[in-house]
């Protein structure tokens, strides 16, 4: 049987998902990546119920799941300590289905990896777009073995994505979202902790463990971008966060300097037109990238793809098929969602930007008082989110009241 055929560029979470999800539709798939290995950077990703939900379409939710490290409580505190509200891990798998999930990026590409053929995935190897295809004409990429030719591509190149300027180089893409972030994965501390998440006057810092008993930390603080400290971002981190509560100060002293990642953190303020053009989609980063407020831009890239793989699965043994209108619907079920997404994560990162002392103890004020007297506060704000299941499944069951 003759396969249509799908080149995906860029091998992060969203392109090796799609990928997968493509693979099993019974599309011929080349994944292009120009990094010369699959060597994720040194940072957690936390997979919620909703991405879980999506990985079941390719028979890896539950392989997922079975790494949920931690079920009890944590929440959100003060620098110095204070609780301002708790969060219950078997409440958010009521409310949502599931629990969240924290696993190392590798672990999730290994796990993605393993649903893809041998030779699939093509690494030390740049594809450019070079013409998306239309109704009549299959889309083009340029490599270094040669152009060629495609029933699809799939542009998953990430925040700075080559193919979404090529596809609407008048967008003007994402912007600095006024701060920027660490990420650090660190061997087991000695004493145990509640995973958190902690709010100062425009800084931010998160522990969370992992299955494995290694911990993942991020922070973020707002500052000008292109930033990058002399001595080094741990000695960066002990000047900004040394003196917060414990686990931070324990986290930090297990970190090698040469393992903490700084990125400036940018958001796709204005939509694109389209998630798709001709015969080329956009999904992840280079579709909507967002704060990373809500720990959502991976879980969204795998529902962008699981989507896109549904629609365009009547299109896998006819390559004599136009995939547009597939494409088309693709857009409608993803652009409005995933921009909704974006503007909440814009409203958290404004809530964690308050760095005046006053503004700071109203806020602290507000979120203790809203928590205790309606304990399902911090929750609700998933709600549309985390409660997502993919086309042709089952609907979830309703959420239960808080």
């Amino acid at each position: 049987m003759e396969q249509s055929r799908a080149v995906v560029i860029g091998a992060g979470v969203g392109g090796l998902t799609a990928a997968a999800a493509l693979h099993r539709s019974g599309w011929s798939v080349t994944v292009f990546e120009r990094a010369a290995a699959l060597a994720p950077l040194g940072a957690g990703i936390a997979l919620a119920p909703n991405a879980q939900r999506a990985l079941d379409t390719i028979g890896l939710g539950d392989e997922v799941r079975a790494l949920a490290a931690w079920q009890g409580g944590g929440g959100l505190r003060t620098p110095g300590g204070r609780r301002l509200a708790r969060m219950d891990g078997a409440a958010v798998a009521k409310r949502f289905g599931g629990p969240v999930v924290l696993l190392h990026r590798a672990t999730l590409v290994e796990l993605l990896l393993s649903r893809l053929p041998e030779g699939c995935v093509r690494t030390g190897a740049s594809a450019e777009l070079t013409d998306p295809g239309d109704a009549r004409r299959l889309a083009r990429v340029a490599t270094a073995d040669g152009e060629r030719e495609a029933d699809l591509v799939v542009g998953a190149d990430g925040v700075h994505s080559a193919v979404r300027r090529a596809l609407f180089p008048g967008h003007p893409g994402p912007r600095y979202a006024g701060f920027t972030t660490w990420r650090v994965v660190v061997p087991a501390l000695e004493r145990p902790f509640e995973p958190h998440e902690t709010w100062g006057r425009g800084r931010l810092w998160g522990s969370q463990p992992m299955r494995d008993g290694r911990v993942y930390a991020y922070a973020a603080a707002f500052t000008p971008p292109g930033g990058q400290a002399p001595d080094g971002e741990k000695a960066e981190l002990l000047r900004l966060f040394g003196h917060w509560h414990r686990p931070v100060p324990d986290i930090l002293a297990a970190a090698e300097p040469g393992a903490v990642l700084r990125h400036d953190v940018r958001a796709m303020t204005a939509p694109l037109p389209a998630y798709h053009r001709g015969r080329t989609a956009l999904l992840g980063d280079a579709a909507h990238a967002m704060a990373p407020t809500l720990g959502q831009g991976g879980n969204q890239a795998i529902e962008d793809a699981v989507v896109l793989a549904h629609h365009l699965s009547p299109y896998a043994a006819d390559p004599a098929a136009d995939p547009c209108g597939a494409l088309a619907a693709y857009t409608r079920d993803r652009l409005p969602r995933t921009m909704d997404v974006v503007r909440r994560a814009a409203r958290a990162a404004r809530a964690i930007s308050l760095a005046g002392a006053p503004a700071v103890a109203l806020r602290n004020a507000a979120v203790a008082t809203a928590t205790r007297l309606a304990p399902g506060l911090l929750l609700r704000g998933f709600d549309g989110i985390a409660d997502w299941a993919p086309p042709g499944t089952p609907a979830r069951a309703s959420r239960q009241p808080s």
